[in-house]
């Protein structure tokens, strides 16, 4: 399984991005080893992993401490070793949203017809509240993930605009 992992540091200069190499990682912790090592003094550290087109995984440093992490579908961790050392000791439910008997929250669209905000083939895991305080509530990376149409790499994309720091990962992209 193909994947592009993007490094996304926030240092007293701005942001910065870098592209990480996750192969021959042991576990999730090797992976946040990586990610620190990326930007030591970064007070904020965001690795978005994307996997052939269909999955998203999310981890947070802050200040090199205290690792979050949310995934897409926990059908990853099935799919792909990697995925099951991202996403495979996360819970089957979501973290963050506001009831947590019910993780999955509807969202209606234009026209009459109301659209799940989440895939109801997908299962996300872990804390979707990860990035809430920097302008990405739980419900809104939910909906982005399920987006009809929405491949992880727009997803990233969305979330970079919104942080400050979509050309920085764009320019991986291009390389």
């Amino acid at each position: 399984m193909s994947y592009f992992a993007a490094a996304v540091l926030r240092e007293k200069r701005g942001w910065t991005a870098a592209e990480l190499n996750l192969r021959g990682t042991a576990d999730v912790d090797e992976v946040a080893d990586r990610l620190r090592d990326a930007a030591p003094d970064a007070y904020l550290s965001l690795l978005f992993v994307e996997a052939d087109d269909t999955y998203l995984v999310i981890l947070r440093l802050d200040e090199g401490e205290d690792l979050r992490v949310f995934g897409s579908d926990s059908a990853y961790a099935e799919e792909s070793r990697l995925g099951a050392l991202l996403v495979g000791d996360l819970k089957t439910s979501v973290t963050g949203l506001d009831d947590p008997e019910e993780p999955r929250p509807a969202a209606t669209g234009g026209d009459d017809t109301e659209q799940p905000a989440v895939d109801p083939e997908a299962d996300p895991v872990g804390e979707a509240d990860l990035l809430t305080d920097l302008g990405i509530p739980a419900q809104r990376l939910l909906s982005l993930c399920a987006h009809e149409g929405m491949m992880p790499a727009d997803v990233t994309a969305e979330i970079c605009q919104v942080l400050g720091c979509v050309d920085e990962v764009e320019e991986l992209r291009e390389v």
